[in-house]
C-alpha cells in the first residue's frame, strides 16, 4: 500500500499539518496526504487528499526524496505540489493546525518519524539552487 504526501511549496516555505489523532500521534506534524485507493494514481490520490484535508486544489509535480518504509509493508511517497490558485489558503479540515514552515523552522517541529526522515530532502527542495 502506498501513502502519498504533498510537499506544498510557496514563497520558500512548505506546508505542514498537525495531527489531532490518534492519541499517540496527536500534536505531531506531517505533510498533507493519505492512502492511494485501488485504481487511483499517486497524483490523483494526492490531489483528492489535499482537497479533503486542506480544502485546496493542487498541481502535483515530481518526487521528493526516496520511498520511506512504513509499518505493515506500506511506503510513504512524497511529491512536490503547488496551489492551483495563489489566493487559496489551506485550512485544517481534519487536523489540529496547518502552518507554512521555512527551512530554518524544519527542525523545530515534532514530526512523525516517517516525515522526519524526509527533512533533508525538504531542506534541499526549499533552498535556492
Amino acid at each position: 500500500m502506498v501513502i502519498v504526501g504533498a510537499a506544498i511549496v510557496r514563497n520558500g516555505q512548505v506546508l505542514a499539518q498537525q495531527r489531532a489523532w490518534p492519541a499517540d500521534h496527536a500534536g505531531q506534524w506531517e505533510l498533507p496526504g493519505g492512502r492511494v485507493e485501488d485504481g487511483e494514481s499517486d497524483e490523483a490520490a494526492l490531489a483528492r487528499e489535499c482537497l479533503e484535508e486542506l480544502d485546496v486544489a493542487v498541481t502535483v509535480g515530481g518526487r521528493v526524496g526516496e520511498d520511506v518504509p512504513l509499518p505493515g509493508g506500506k511506503v510513504l511517497r512524497i511529491y512536490v505540489a503547488s496551489l492551483v490558485s495563489a489566493g487559496d489558503e489551506p485550512r485544517a479540515v481534519e487536523h489540529k493546525d496547518v502552518r507554512w514552515i521555512s527551512t530554518a523552522e524544519l527542525d523545530d517541529l515534532d514530526w512523525l518519524p516517517a516525515d522526519r526522515v524526509l527533512l533533508p530532502a525538504l531542506r534541499a527542495l526549499l533552498l535556492p539552487a
